[in-house]
């Protein structure tokens, strides 16, 4: 971790839905049609097969990440950084804190889709271990294609 303060990883409430869909936005859906809008976010929170984290630097939220927990396979629907805070460990503790429920879930593989334009993204991935799989064509709004990448975790 690069950064001075500890940083805290919780489960997102409710309350925060607001904050994690304005990021989304900012973030991620930008130029797109938005999708990850509060409501969205707040079902997330409370669907009992997905997980919504917080990660947070003295109350300020640094960036978050949702996942959605299935039988062998987990999806990474989202996860983000705030830019003052990218590059400094967030977002691999988001990932690896997400990563360790899945292995104790018995979760074998995690999947990603992201913008074929998102270099940055793919390189982070591809750091943590993740693999190219496919490309799906007009995946975002029917004008931009998806990379899908895919770690296999360690049973131990």
């Amino acid at each position: 971790m690069n950064i001075d303060k500890p940083l805290t990883l919780r489960a997102a409430h409710v309350s925060d839905a607001a904050t994690i869909a304005s990021m989304s936005r900012l973030l991620i859906e930008h130029g797109l049609r938005w999708r990850w809008n509060t409501a969205r976010v707040r079902r997330a929170i409370s669907d009992k097969d997905t997980m919504v984290l917080i990660g947070s630097i003295e109350g300020t939220v640094t960036g978050f990440a949702i996942m959605k927990f299935r039988d062998e396979e987990s999806h990474l629907f989202l996860i983000a950084v705030a830019p003052r805070f990218q590059r400094t460990g967030v977002g691999g503790a988001l990932l690896t804190w997400l990563e360790k429920s899945c292995r104790t879930a018995g979760i074998r593989h995690v999947r990603v889709e992201m913008r074929e334009s998102n270099n940055p993204a793919r390189q982070f991935y591809e750091h943590l271990g993740f693999r190219f799989v496919r490309k799906i064509p007009n995946y975002y709004d029917n004008a931009e294609a998806a990379v899908v990448m895919v770690r296999t975790l360690s049973t131990c």
